[in-house]
């Protein structure tokens, strides 16, 4: 069997810790006076907590002094690493521990690549870590998807070339990272959305191993 790089990443794809951002954002944006709903949300997935303030500030037609905006972001980290206080395996997603499990038995590197800078305590407290041959997050890149820092990283650390990888994601920026980083992108949600990608799967539980292994071969 060939080897290739799997590479993960983590909210929205491992573990659904959206809810958690989109809480902790909606007490910042509540206390703006800025409407902030669900469909907002979506304008952040993959994007950094810098980034994402700013969308946030710009939807409120908000303007702020950096030190505020330093406030906020603490403020933000604080509420948001609070929700994840009692995590454990069953925040993980359907499907997702099958797959994990077969490429970790056939001796296939995995990685993480996610803009998440809670990436490794989130790993732990799922009982996830050990799967992992390699943790890139926000802690160690200075550019925010849809640059591919955070993958090609990932594949250097695991000694796969980009071309020989293979990237799960559930956002258009993601998407976007791998494709640029010339590496195999699998869209998990939904196809109107992440068109983009290569393979695009409704969730874990719709991938078979199967498929996996046809995409080693390749």
């Amino acid at each position: 069997m060939n080897t290739k790089a799997f590479i993960f990443d983590l909210d929205g794809v491992i573990v659904d810790t959206a809810k958690y951002h989109y809480l902790a954002w909606q007490k910042i944006a509540a206390e703006l006076n800025i409407e902030f709903t669900h469909e907002h949300n979506e304008l952040l997935k993959g994007v950094s907590r810098v980034r994402s303030l700013d969308i946030i500030l710009e939807l409120g037609k908000v303007t702020a002094s950096q030190e505020d905006k330093d406030r906020w972001l603490v403020q933000k980290n604080e509420d948001y690493l609070s929700y994840l206080v009692d995590m454990d395996a069953s925040e993980i997603l359907p499907g997702v521990f099958e797959i994990l499990k077969f490429l970790k038995e056939n001796n296939q590197p995995i990685a993480l690549g996610s803009a998440s800078k809670n990436a490794r305590p989130i790993l732990e407290k799922t009982g996830l870590l050990s799967y992992f041959d390699a943790v890139v997050d926000g802690n160690d890149v200075t550019n925010a998807k849809p640059d591919p820092e955070v993958f090609l990283m990932a594949a250097k650390l695991l000694n796969i070339k980009p071309e020989d990888s293979i990237v799960f994601e559930d956002s258009v920026a993601g998407v976007q990272a791998a494709n640029i980083g010339n590496m195999t992108s699998i869209g998990i949600g939904e196809a109107n959305t992440l068109h983009e990608a290569k393979y695009i799967f409704k969730d874990f539980t719709a991938i078979d191993t199967n498929f996996i292994e046809e995409i080693i071969r390749k």
